[in-house]
């Protein structure tokens, strides 16, 4: 190691059930980042929500369908500065022995879904004075939850697609009362965790008797869950990438997420390149069409108190643009949308990493 390169510790793997997505997009960090400016410290988080040292092996954490990379507990464990005096890791083996890891610059929370996207491991870099890339503790929990980005978004001045939320409470309630709110919206509709993301736990429903099956479905993953009218439309991407230097706010090329042989944009369709849709980027816009989506995505990204990075999803309908979500970590494997439409603007993916790393810096 060289004094003059920045010191990172990437921390993937997680709690949720988004654990192998993050840990393939470490892997395709691992394998980016710029190792003449940045040192590496792998971080990882087992499902059980232990941090352990873990190898600086991309390889290891390549998605493969047949064997989904995963963090496993080796014994060891990574310790976090006790105070803002310092900025040391340490780490303790199995055997009990315990090692200086040295100083962090820079955390690098490369985490999808509750505990780690959702403002805790941000909260927890916040107490011990660490820098890390990406959005902080309040645009991080409001963008985790569906309910909340939504209101936010509306109080904004965002349009949103109509949605209900229900929980547990509501369905063990008056049932013909929750049919005649899920019934209102319209059909088809999805049924969603409030608090999930990669699709996981959501159902598109296109009859009244698929409801049932759709909550049992999404309450497993949260108990909170929100049923949103289905949108008629184009599914459209963008990327934002927080203030650097005298730069504002910037907005990426825009995605395009064609679905021809599925009911929706998928788990499987996501990331286990599954058939009937085709990611396209640059998508066929109007120059009106695209600056009014980069405004509304510049929006939607400070009614959040964002900073770092963000993917704006929106549906193109007959009567303008909708916001679908707002992720504020989103898909970052070299092969995902928001990397694919900065690489489309111009900024290579080991640039995007570097890019993002000097923002926390």
């Amino acid at each position: 190691m060289t004094d003059s390169r920045t010191r990172v510790a990437v921390v993937f793997g997680g709690r949720s059930s988004e654990h192998v997505i993050s840990c393939a997009t470490a892997g395709g960090v691992l394998a980016a980042i710029d190792r003449d400016r940045y040192d590496v410290v792998p971080v990882g988080v087992t499902r059980d929500g232990a941090f352990v040292l873990e190898r600086d092996d991309p390889a290891a954490f390549a998605l493969d369908p047949k064997a989904m990379p995963e963090v496993r507990d080796d014994g060891s464990r990574v310790r976090w500065p006790e105070s803002t005096a310092t900025r040391e890791l340490t780490v303790q083996a199995a055997d009990g022995s315990v090692s200086s890891l040295g100083d962090v610059d820079v955390v690098f929370p490369i985490l999808h879904g509750p505990f780690g996207e959702d403002g805790t491991i941000q909260g927890l870099l916040e107490l011990v004075g660490l820098p890390y890339v990406g959005n902080g503790v309040l645009a991080s929990a409001l963008g985790m939850d569906k309910h909340f980005t939504k209101t936010v978004l509306e109080a904004a001045g965002v349009p949103v697609a109509p949605w209900i939320t229900l929980t547990e409470a509501d369905r063990a309630g008056d049932d013909a009362w929750l049919r005649r709110r899920v019934a209102g919206l319209g059909l088809p509709a999805f049924v969603k965790p409030a608090r999930a993301g990669s699709s996981v736990g959501v159902t598109r429903i296109d009859a009244p008797e698929e409801l049932d099956a759709a909550l049992d479905t999404a309450f497993a993953e949260d108990s909170r869950v929100l049923v949103e009218r289905g949108m008629q439309g184009r599914e459209l991407e963008i990327g934002v990438l927080g203030a650097r230097g005298r730069s504002g706010v910037r907005v990426s090329a825009v995605g395009e997420v064609v679905v021809t042989g599925r009911p929706f944009y998928d788990f499987a369709a996501k990331y286990l390149g599954a058939d009937g849709v085709d990611l396209i980027c640059p998508a066929d816009l109007q120059d009106g069409e695209r600056a009014d989506l980069e405004r509304l995505a510049v929006r939607a990204f400070e009614a959040i108190d964002g900073r770092g990075l963000a993917r704006v999803d929106v549906f193109l309908t007959g009567e303008g643009f909708v916001v679908n979500e707002i992720n504020t970590m989103p898909g970052f494997t070299p092969i995902s949308m928001f990397p694919r439409c900065w690489q489309q603007s111009g900024v290579a993916y080991p640039d995007l990493i570097t890019d993002l790393i000097e923002q926390a810096r």
